[in-house]
C-alpha cells in the first residue's frame, strides 16, 4: 500500500504551512465552474485551521473550465465543458505531509449507538437480531460529529503519534479514546488495551474540548505499539491502530445535552489507522475478528470503501460514510442525510420521528402532485424501489413521459409534463396512478437445458396513456461522488462509436445541458445517463418525485417544460445551502468493500450470512466474468481524477464495473422514450458495485429487482434479457457449465 501522502493527485508534500481548511463552495458555483478556495492562515504553522461553518462563502475562485473538443467523431457532440476545472481547490484537506516527513491525517467520525462487533446478542448465542452500530442515533445531524487529527511522526523517524480531538460544533466532555484492540482468547465482542481521555490544559486538565480548542489542547500521545506482546515496542510504518473515540456532550442531570436537548453519550465508528499510510478499511481475522487492512483488490470504492461489518447489519451497508472522510465533511454528510430523510409534509425525520426534531422549514413544501414525501421513501435504506406488485401504484418508481410531437428533443406530455406525478394533495384531483397490470412471460432455454422464465411488465394508466414513456426504478445511491470524480477523458476513451475493434460493442456518451448554466456536460447519472452531476440528479428528483423546487429547477413549471422556467426569481423550497448539503451526502456515501475474503470468526461462532463466502469460487467467477467479455461494458476498474472538490474522491482506484456509456441492449429491453442521445433501446451500463448487498438492503432476495424497470427477479433473468451489443457476452455466459455459471453469480454476489 503506497503512502497516501505521496499518491498522485492528493495534496502534495508541503514544505510550507498548508492552506486553511477550504470552506465549501456553493455547488451551483461549482457547476457553473467556479469553485471554493482556501487562503493561508497566518495563525497556524503546521495544520489546517479548524473547519468553519458550512454556510460560509468561498474565499477564492478556481479557474473556470473551458470547452474541450470531443476526442473522436461519432460521439454526438463536438465539444463539452468538464464538470470541474483543473486546479479546483478542495473543500477540506484530509491528509498532508509536513516538511520533516510527519504525516498528518484528518479523519472524520460520527456517533453510533454500540460497538462494531456487537451482533445484537452475545457472540455464541442464537441470532436474535441485528446490532446497533451501523444505525444513526437520534440527533445525529447536529452537534455530534467530530474528528481526529493524527500527526504521525513515524515516517519522520520518531516513534510518536499525536492524536488531537477536533470538535465540529460546541463542546465535548469526558471523551475517551480506545485503541489497540485486544486479541486475548477470552475477549468477546470488543476489548481494548488502551483507554485514555483528552485532557485539556487550558481547562485545568479537565477532559473538556471545544470546537475552538487549539490542536495541542486536547491531545493523546502514543509512543509504543501496544499490539505487540507487550507495550514498549517502537512503531514502524505499516503497524495498525484501531481507533474508537467515545464522545460525551455537556448534559443536565437527566442526561439531556445542554446544547440542544438531545442525547449526550455516544460510541463512534471503530476505524483503523495504518502507520505511515492513513485510514484504512478493515476486516476481521483470527483469532477473534482482529482488525487488519483490506487488500486493495477488495476496495471497490478505493479508500472510500466501507469496512466489513460484524454487527450483522448488512441491510444498512449503503448508508455509511466514506472511510476516508474528513472532519468538516462528516458534518456536511450528516446534514445532507437529514434532508434525505425529511418529510416535505410535516418536516419529520423518517427515523425516530417523534424524538428527532422536525425540520420544520420543510413542512408543507410537498408539491401539489408528487410520487412520495421524502427521498428515502423511494431509495429504501439507500437501495432501490420497492418490488412492483400487480395492481399497486408504482409510487417508488419514475415514469418519464413525452408527447407525440417530440422530434429532435422531447416535448413534455400535455397531461403529465416530463414525468407522471402519481399522487396529489388536493381532494378530487385526477387519479394519475400507474401500476403493473400483468406480465408477459417467456422461457429461455440454455444450451445445457436449464430454463429461465422471463417476465415483461404490462402497465395500466389511470390517466391518459402517454405517447412515449419509460418506467424506471430508483437505483441504489452509493458511490455517486466517485463516479462524478472520474475525468471525462477517462470515460470518453472507453467509447467506440464505430466499433473500431470489431467486437460488436460500441458505447457512446450521452450529453446533457446543465439547467443552471446552459453548458454541455457528459451525462453520468440516471438509467440513460441523462444527468451530469450529483447536484443535477438531486434537483431533478426533487422536482419530479416530490414536486419541490431547488436552485437546479427553480419553478414547478420546469416539470411541465415551460420555456424559461428557471428564470424565476422566487425563493425555492430547497435553498442553495441545502442542495449543497444533499449533494455532499450523496457524494460521500461509501461503497461496501467486496466480500471475497473469509473472516476470522472464533471457532464455534455462527458466521454472519454476508460473510459466509467461498473465495475460491468467487475468484473463479471473476475469471469467467472476464472471459465472457462482460467487462467490455461493465468496466472493472478505473481511476478518478484530481479536480473534484472532495479530496476523499480524488485519485482513487475504483472498481465500479461500469463505463457510464450508452449501449444498445436490443429491442426486448427497449421502451418508447428517447433521452438525449439515448434511443429507446439504449441504456447506461449499470454499476455492479453493491449488487450483492441488495438482498439485505431490500429485505430479502425476493424483493430485489434488476434492470431499469425492475422486470428481472434474479441475476440469471437480468443476464438473459441482455441483447443487442451484449448478445455475445450473454451467449458466452449461457454456454458455461452450470457450476461455472454459479461461480459467476457468486462473484457478482460478492460485489
Amino acid at each position: 500500500m503506497k503512502n497516501r501522502a505521496s499518491s498522485a493527485g492528493r495534496e502534495k508534500t508541503l514544505t510550507q504551512p498548508p492552506p486553511a481548511t477550504a470552506l465549501p463552495a456553493l455547488f451551483a458555483a461549482l457547476l457553473s465552474l467556479t469553485a471554493c478556495g482556501g487562503a493561508a492562515d497566518s495563525k497556524t504553522s503546521e495544520a489546517p485551521s479548524q473547519p468553519g461553518p458550512t454556510s460560509a462563502a468561498p474565499s477564492a475562485a478556481a479557474p473556470e473550465a473551458t470547452p474541450v473538443p470531443v476526442p473522436m467523431p461519432g460521439l454526438g457532440a463536438t465539444d463539452y465543458v468538464p464538470l470541474y476545472a483543473a486546479g479546483t481547490p478542495v473543500f477540506e484537506q484530509i491528509q498532508y505531509t509536513e516538511a520533516d516527513g510527519t504525516l498528518v491525517t484528518l479523519a472524520g467520525f460520527r456517533p453510533t449507538n454500540r460497538h462494531a462487533r456487537e451482533r445484537g446478542e452475545p457472540w455464541f448465542e442464537p441470532d436474535v437480531g441485528p446490532g446497533n452500530y451501523f444505525t444513526f442515533p437520534t440527533w445525529y445531524f447536529q452537534n455530534r460529529t467530530f474528528g481526529l487529527m493524527i500527526r504521525d511522526q513515524v515516517p519522520a523517524g520518531r516513534s510518536r503519534i499525536e492524536i488531537s480531538l477536533r470538535v465540529n460544533d460546541g463542546t465535548f466532555i469526558n471523551t475517551g479514546l480506545s485503541a489497540f484492540r485486544r486479541d486475548d482468547p477470552d475477549v468477546r465482542d470488543y476489548g481494548w488495551k488502551m483507554n485514555v481521555g483528552f485532557q485539556n490544559p487550558t481547562e485545568g486538565g479537565k477532559n473538556t474540548c471545544h470546537a475552538t480548542s487549539a490542536r495541542e489542547d486536547c491531545m493523546v500521545v502514543i509512543t509504543d505499539n501496544w499490539r505487540a506482546p507487550k507495550p514498549g515496542t517502537p512503531f514502524k510504518v505499516g503497524d495498525v491502530i484501531e481507533l474508537a473515540p467515545a464522545p460525551f456532550l455537556p448534559h443536565t442531570a437527566d442526561n439531556k445535552a445542554i446544547i440542544d436537548g438531545g442525547g449526550s453519550r455516544y460510541y463512534s465508528f471503530e476505524n483503523l489507522y495504518q502507520v505511515g499510510v492513513g485510514m484504512r478499511a478493515w476486516y476481521g481475522v483470527a483469532p477473534i475478528l482482529d482488525s487488519v487492512p483490506l487488500p486493495d483488490s477488495t476496495l471497490l470504492g478505493g479508500e472510500a470503501s466501507v469496512s466489513y461489518n460484524y454487527s450483522e447489519e448488512p441491510h444498512r451497508v449503503f448508508q455509511q460514510l466514506a472511510n476516508n472522510i474528513g472532519i468538516a465533511n462528516t458534518r456536511r454528510f450528516v446534514e445532507g442525510r437529514r434532508l434525505f430523510h425529511t418529510s416535505f409534509v410535516d418536516g419529520k425525520h423518517s427515523e425516530s420521528p417523534d424524538i428527532n426534531p422536525a425540520f420544520t422549514q420543510h413542512a408543507n413544501q410537498l408539491g401539489p402532485r408528487y410520487n412520495n414525501i421524502r427521498c428515502i421513501s423511494c431509495h429504501a435504506l439507500n437501495g432501490r424501489s420497492a418490488a412492483p406488485t400487480p395492481g399497486a401504484t408504482l409510487d417508488t418508481m419514475t415514469i418519464e413521459t413525452a408527447a407525440a410531437s417530440s422530434t429532435a428533443g422531447n416535448t413534455p406530455d400535455p397531461t403529465y409534463g416530463i414525468n407522471v406525478q402519481q399522487r396529489a394533495q388536493a381532494v378530487g384531483a385526477p387519479d394519475y396512478s400507474v401500476s403493473v397490470k400483468s406480465y408477459e412471460t417467456s422461457v429461455r432455454t440454455l444450451p445445457d437445458g436449464e430454463t429461465v422464465e422471463l417476465q415483461k411488465p404490462v402497465y395500466a394508466f389511470k390517466g391518459p396513456v402517454p405517447a412515449y414513456y419509460s418506467v424506471r426504478q430508483a437505483p441504489q445511491v452509493i458511490g455517486m461522488g466517485l463516479l462524478e470524480a472520474v475525468d471525462e477523458s477517462t470515460l470518453l476513451a472507453l467509447a467506440d462509436p464505430n466499433d473500431a475493434n470489431g467486437d460488436g460493442v460500441k458505447g457512446v456518451p450521452n450529453w446533457t445541458i446543465n439547467p443552471e448554466t446552459g453548458k454541455r456536460h457528459l451525462g453520468r447519472f440516471g438509467w440513460k445517463a441523462g444527468k451530469a452531476s450529483v447536484r443535477h440528479q438531486s434537483g431533478a428528483a426533487f422536482l419530479k418525485d416530490l414536486g419541490v423546487t431547488s436552485p437546479v429547477y427553480k419553478s414547478l413549471d420546469c416539470q411541465k417544460g415551460v420555456a424559461h422556467c428557471n428564470a424565476s426569481t422566487a425563493a425555492t423550497a430547497i435553498s442553495e445551502t441545502e442542495i449543497e448539503r444533499i449533494s455532499s451526502y450523496l457524494s460521500l456515501l461509501g461503497v461496501p468493500a467486496q466480500r471475497g475474503l473469509r473472516s476470522g470468526y472464533p471457532e464455534g461462532m455462527r458466521v454472519s450470512p454476508e460473510h459466509d463466502v467461498n473465495p475460491e469460487q468467487i475468484s473463479r467467477g471473476a475469471t469467467l466474468f472476464a472471459q465472457a467479455r462482460c467487462g467490455t461494458c461493465h468496466t472493472p476498474q478505473m481511476k478518478t481524477g484530481t479536480n473534484h472538490p472532495f479530496a476523499e474522491l480524488r485519485d482513487q482506484t475504483i472498481r465500479p464495473y461500469t463505463d457510464l456509456l450508452l449501449h444498445d441492449m436490443g429491442p426486448e429491453l427497449a421502451d418508447t422514450l428517447t433521452e438525449g442521445q439515448a434511443g429507446p433501446g439504449m441504456w447506461r451500463t449499470q454499476p455492479l458495485w453493491g449488487i450483492g448487498s441488495l438482498k439485505y438492503v431490500q429485505g430479502g432476495a425476493q424483493n430485489v429487482r434488476y434492470l431499469h424497470d425492475g422486470r428481472a427477479r434474479t441475476l440469471m433473468e437480468a443476464i438473459a434479457w441482455h441483447g443487442g451489443e451484449a448478445t455475445n457476452s450473454r451467449d458466452k455466459f449461457e454456454a458455461l457449465s452450470k457450476a461455472e455459471r454459479t461461480a459467476v453469480l457468486a462473484f457478482l454476489e460478492s460485489l
